[in-house]
């Protein structure tokens, strides 16, 4: 299925992901009010004046967040146990999602940009 919008992509889950998955983009948000979305790669991306900041998407087991931006080395350490390859965090669905680690993960973001 080809996604339009990120309301779209999300609607198209199970309700408890669809609660996840709406809570991380509210928290990213959050971090940075004036963010863009769209879908790019068929997942939603968030925005900052135009240009791609990071991806999101709900997998069966996880959510996983990409790519992973520089990072200070608290908050390397806390980002350790999601680590999934060079670029991924995966967050397991069946435990709580730290949405105040993707504030801090969404300012590092911010940060690499300048």
């Amino acid at each position: 299925m080809a996604f339009e919008t990120v309301d779209e992509y999300i609607a198209s889950f199970p309700a408890e992901v669809r609660e996840v998955l709406n809570e991380v983009r509210r928290t990213i948000h959050a971090a940075v009010p004036d963010a863009g979305e769209k879908i790019s790669y068929q997942m939603p991306t968030i925005t900052l004046d135009g240009t791609s900041l990071l991806h999101f998407s709900a997998w069966k087991t996880h959510l996983a967040i990409y790519p992973i931006p520089p990072t200070d080395p608290t908050l390397t350490e806390a980002l350790t146990p999601y680590r999934s390859g060079k670029g991924t965090l995966k967050f397991p669905l069946n435990k709580p999602i730290p949405y105040d680690l993707i504030t801090r993960l969404t300012e590092a973001f911010v940060a690499a940009r300048g």
